[in-house]
């Protein structure tokens, strides 16, 4: 039975697995050429969508740079090889386009279906560590994404190969994202759901308490009318308005601390006596995620949101924020 390592040698294993497949990837780096940019340009001028392939690990990585694509703006799914030759090849049409993924460039399932995509008359691009094969002399581009070694000791598993492969695939959806003029806007529309996506897209509008739920209170009001609708409306502050809803100040947790420590009599004190008059406020269309960033900059718990006008439209605390996943 093989004896178990030391705590030394995994860790020195580790660190070799690492800098094999660092390497791998580095040497990526002298290989983007004229063949690069021919991939892009036909990806870019493809009228249907990337269809991805590749069998074992090599679909493995396939499905990610498929998912990757998709992600940035490339329309792009994955089918597997096997798959295709019992079927699933009708999900190809011919303003499609194919990305194979083969590390010798021999893979059988991908090899069977050569024909048929050449009969359809869809570019081929293959992501192969061996551009003379089978699969790269069949491509309309072959990248060669070819390492020196597997980080496997055995040098057999694929390791490196596949780290150089999906490294590659990055490197395409990157720099088709750049040519789409793809934005920051434009992701989070595809990722709806996740954390990001909600920073992206949700605005002031949608997470802000309005029309009664806003605490307001008029300049000459006593500060116990001001306190009161403090605690109807459970934001810590209230607006000090006009008739007309123009914001004036905003009187807060802290600004009650204050006036206590002055001893002020709330029953004959006026709002305008104690706001504060140089308070941020931030409008209905900006995203939740900028009034996050003002929160943290200047140290508090809620914004005002006025209009174009200054009219008081709403108001937002940490609470909301998080309710909404943008905190």
């Amino acid at each position: 039975m093989t004896q178990p390592r030391s705590a030394v040698d995994v860790r020195s294993l580790a660190r070799r697995v690492l800098e094999i497949e660092a390497r791998a990837v580095s040497a990526l780096a002298g290989r983007i050429d004229e063949s690069f940019a021919r991939a892009c340009a036909l990806i870019l001028a493809c009228e249907g969508r990337v269809v991805v392939t590749g069998m074992g690990k090599s679909g493995h990585v396939g499905g990610k740079v498929a998912a990757t694509l998709a992600s940035t703006g490339t329309p792009a799914f994955f089918v597997h090889p096997g798959e295709a030759s019992h079927g699933d090849l009708g999900m190809i049409t011919r303003a499609d386009l194919v990305v194979a993924v083969s590390n010798s460039g021999e893979t059988a399932e991908i090899i069977t279906i050569l024909p048929l995509l050449k009969r359809l008359g869809v570019p081929l691009i293959t992501l192969t560590g061996a551009p003379r094969s089978t699969l790269g002399q069949a491509a309309s581009v072959a990248l060669d994404v070819g390492v020196a070694e597997e980080a496997c000791p055995l040098n057999l598993a694929p390791t490196a190969s596949t780290t150089a492969a999906l490294a590659m695939g990055d490197a395409l959806a990157v720099a088709l994202l750049e040519s789409r003029g793809f934005t920051r806007e434009d992701f989070a529309l595809a990722h709806p759901g996740g954390t990001l996506g909600r920073r992206l897209l949700l605005r002031v509008a949608d997470v802000m308490n309005s029309g009664a739920a806003v605490p307001r209170i008029g300049p000459d009001a006593p500060l116990s009318e001001g306190l009161l609708e403090m605690t109807r409306k459970s934001l810590g502050m209230t607006a000090v308005v006009d008739p007309a809803g123009h914001l004036l100040g905003v009187f807060t947790d802290g600004d009650l601390r204050r006036a206590v420590d002055r001893a002020v009599d709330i029953h004959h004190t006026p709002m305008r006596a104690v706001m504060t008059t140089d308070c941020k406020t931030i409008g209905p269309g900006a995203l939740a995620a900028e009034a996050v960033r003002l929160m943290e900059q200047f140290k508090i718990t809620a914004l005002l949101v006025v209009d174009e006008h200054e009219v008081v439209v709403g108001a937002l605390n940490v609470h909301n924020l998080f309710r909404a996943g943008v905190m």
